[in-house]
């Protein structure tokens, strides 16, 4: 009996091995789709990246998991990944099966759907079918489905999460250390004969002559060559303190500093020497003294 499964529904295995069969409609600007799978400990974490079943390792050194050669089967195609739970080491609660797209994201993959077959049956009915749909249509990886243990048997949950940063974003998510430096390096590193960037060229040390360069650190993989500006000159107005000072204007001195000669004309300042006063005119011989009063005569 097939089970037509929808998602977050789960449905309990009498297979101890299993076949997990992903199926899809090829044409024309449809991508390549990849089978995957994996091995979860504790925490839904794989043990170590030899836990990561794909294209690039394509058998479990355990041997229990192993991803299968791609058929065409009529008008489909499809990719498989076989799991001897029976032989799974204890530690391994999980096992989870995913596809992922090369070359566009899986809004361009029609009719896909992961079937699970008893392993050990040579022909037969699937167990259960799952139609797996994008959520967003920009998924470029999608967990299609999830084996875990469940006592001491085995169940099957069609899941149906999709990540739009493909098969390495999905692996490390769960644990998987993915080396791409030389892949980035590749694809996005300078060309060749290109000068490499020096981060300590563009610190910068004042001055009296220094120049400023406002853009000098590198960015991507060409440093900034602006040309150098002068540094502005300082505002305008009156010294910072200790600085000289500007000459006085020519107008009265500070107090005790020497005074300019006094000009011929009006009375000059108090405690200066005074001029001469004039000449007086000669006195009247016929001048005479008013008479005392009665207070100054003698008795």
């Amino acid at each position: 009996m097939t089970h037509a499964m929808l998602k977050g529904s789960n449905v309990p295995l009498d297979a101890m091995a299993v076949r997990a069969v992903l199926r899809w409609s090829p044409g024309a600007g449809v991508p390549d789709v990849d089978a995957s799978a994996l091995l979860l400990g504790t925490g839904g974490r794989v043990r170590s990246d030899e836990d990561f079943v794909f294209y690039n390792q394509p058998r479990h050194p355990s041997g229990v998991v192993r991803r299968l050669p791609k058929k065409q089967v009529g008008e489909w195609l499809t990719d498989s990944v076989e799991a001897d739970l029976a032989a799974l080491d204890p530690s391994v609660e999980q096992v989870m099966l995913s596809a992922s797209s090369d070359g566009a994201s899986f809004r361009h993959v029609s009719d896909l759907r992961i079937m699970l077959y008893d392993a050990g049956a040579a022909d037969g009915e699937p167990l259960a079918v799952f139609a797996v749909q994008p959520e967003t249509g920009e998924e470029t990886a999608i967990i299609c489905g999830e084996l875990y243990r469940r006592g001491d048997g085995w169940k099957f949950r069609a899941v149906g999460q999709g990540y739009p940063t493909g098969l390495i974003g999905l692996a490390t998510a769960f644990g998987i250390s993915v080396d791409d430096t030389e892949e980035a390096a590749g694809a996005d590193g300078p060309e060749e004969g290109a000068a490499a960037p020096d981060d300590d060229a563009t610190v910068f040390h004042g001055g009296p002559d220094a120049t400023y360069h406002p853009e000098g650190r590198p960015v991507g993989d060409t440093a900034v060559t602006q040309p150098a500006a002068q540094l502005p000159p300082p505002p305008a107005g009156p010294p910072g303190y200790g600085y000289p000072q500007p000459a006085l204007p020519t107008a009265q001195p500070p107090y005790g500093y020497p005074q300019p000669v006094a000009a011929a004309g009006p009375q000059p300042a108090y405690g200066y020497p005074q001029p001469a006063p004039a000449a007086a005119p000669a006195p009247d011989p016929h001048f005479r003294l008013p008479p005392m009063g009665p207070q100054f005569a003698r008795q």
